[in-house]
């Protein structure tokens, strides 16, 4: 399918998110203005207690639904109901889109008719600390290599960063969509073990987000890397999280 055809959906999970959701929206409209593909913009108010779905719905051009059952998952599943695209981007409310980050996108997708998923990192904006900047990259680096390995050895493995992935929709609905089982923990791995069977899944360092390094400056880059590590694996090889339980992070 030709990328002036093809259209893509933002969907953005969003509980108590007043503070960082207005940037994120930001960021996807000066993509838009830069690059002429038709996208739509999807805010999921996730059970919110303060002013997200207000900024949200200050933005004539962003369409927000609510979603009372409060989970990541549940968000996410309700913003993929409600789009409308041929591919469609998981991005997460205090993320920030890199420049291009549009282009690279629809040229990847147009250009490979196999590809189902695509995906890249974080730079995280506001962790000051270089080493830790330097770590959070080299766990990336570790990440992307182990996957290759637990391919070879359990037939499986695909690296998906959660809030900076993006779907073809009719390879989401082959899979059943997403599952809503999940609490947190694993839900990108869950994707990337799924939708591998039906087509090719990229994860290039070439497609950035900017995203807050909130959760790692309250719960320590030790804490952070190892849930996040060994959900991704757990969910790779025994199709399930390894945490049930998660802590909401917010300033």
């Amino acid at each position: 399918m030709p990328t002036s055809h093809m259209k893509l959906s933002f969907v953005i999970p969003a509980y108590n998110e007043q503070d960082y959701v207005g940037e994120c929206i930001e960021s996807i409209k000066r993509e838009g203005k830069s690059n002429p593909y038709p996208i739509e913009i999807i805010v999921v108010n996730n059970a919110s207690t303060d002013k997200t779905a207000a900024v949200a719905r200050s933005y004539p051009e962003v369409k927000v639904i609510d979603e009372p059952h409060k989970g990541l998952v549940w968000a996410r599943s309700a913003g993929f109901l409600a789009s409308s695209g041929d591919l469609v981007a998981n991005i997460d409310a205090d993320s920030r889109l890199s420049t291009g980050w549009l282009k690279k996108v629809m040229d990847a997708f147009s250009s490979d008719p196999s590809l189902v998923a695509l995906s890249g990192p974080f730079i995280h904006y506001d962790l000051e600390s270089r080493t830790k900047r330097f770590l959070v990259w080299f766990w990336y680096v570790l990440v992307f290599v182990s996957q290759g390995m637990t391919k070879a050895l359990f037939g499986t493995g695909a690296f998906l960063q959660g809030g900076n992935y993006v779907v073809r929709r009719r390879a989401l609905q082959e899979i059943g969509g997403y599952d809503r089982r999940i609490e947190f923990y694993g839900e990108d791995s869950d994707i990337g073990r799924r939708i591998v069977k039906v087509g090719k899944v990229i994860f290039t360092f070439k497609l950035p987000v900017y995203s807050s390094a909130r959760r790692i400056q309250r719960e320590g880059m030790i804490v952070t890397a190892f849930r996040y590590t060994i959900n991704y694996f757990w969910g790779l090889i025994f199709g399930k999280s390894f945490h049930n339980t998660y802590q909401d992070v917010r300033h």
